[in-house]
């Protein structure tokens, strides 16, 4: 009986299955960041009927991507993924102080705060207290880890996120949850490798109706999502 040959990897291909593997762990939903709990202002969207079908669910997350907080955060990562650490601090309070609402900065706060906890207690590296997207992309750094991967599973698990609230919400179906996420994949390949080489100048956001839905869920009377 024939034997199979052995499979030839070089060690570029082992370095870019590693950092898979330890981003799948960080941005996995069982790492103890809580982000099952957010919504970012996905309940309101839902609740007001602007979110009824799938389509709706792909174009809302789409602007989030392009135009919205999403995309600002893959920014906020690759600046704190280049930066030196003294100036981390300031992209930091910078990425506070960008927050449009008081949810929104709770869930950036608490989400990076569990973030930094946990590589702290499994890896050994102290990250202090940061906003989610820089904390991600300051481990990211320390851990010699891809930045445009890194990038593009940030954007797939918030993707991922949103799409499970709303299969709760609308409700919408599993399989439509996942269609919803398959499509929009290159998307945030493409974000992604555009943010390469991004400074804090270049932040910016647009998703008004996104986030006015976040200010709105502040007061919204019944609510399953803590945004």
């Amino acid at each position: 009986m024939a034997t199979a040959a052995p499979i030839a990897t070089t060690t570029g291909t082992r370095r870019m299955t590693t950092d898979v593997l330890t981003l799948a762990q960080l941005l996995s939903p069982s790492f103890p960041v809580g982000a099952f709990a957010y919504s970012n202002g996905l309940e309101t969207a839902i609740s007001d009927g602007m979110i009824c079908t799938a389509a709706d669910l792909e174009d809302w997350l789409t602007a989030l991507l392009t135009h919205g907080s999403a995309r600002a955060d893959a920014l906020l990562l690759n600046v704190a993924y280049t930066a030196d650490a003294d100036d981390l601090l300031i992209i930091d309070a910078t990425a506070r102080a960008f927050a449009a609402s008081s949810e929104r900065l709770m869930e950036t706060d608490l989400q990076g705060a569990a973030f930094c906890d946990t590589v702290n207690a499994v890896w050994d590296i102290p990250l202090g207290r940061l906003t989610y997207p820089v904390a991600v992309g300051r481990a990211a750094h320390t851990m010699s880890l891809d930045l445009e991967l890194t990038t593009a599973m940030y954007l797939q698990a918030i993707v991922a996120n949103l799409a499970a609230a709303a299969m709760r919400l609308v409700p919408l179906g599993q399989t439509d949850g996942q269609r919803v996420q398959t499509a929009l994949k290159p998307l945030c390949q493409s974000v992604a490798s555009g943010e390469i080489g991004a400074t804090l100048d270049d932040l910016h956001s647009s998703g008004f109706m996104s986030d006015i839905a976040a200010m709105r869920h502040e007061t919204q009377y019944s609510r399953v999502f803590r945004t």
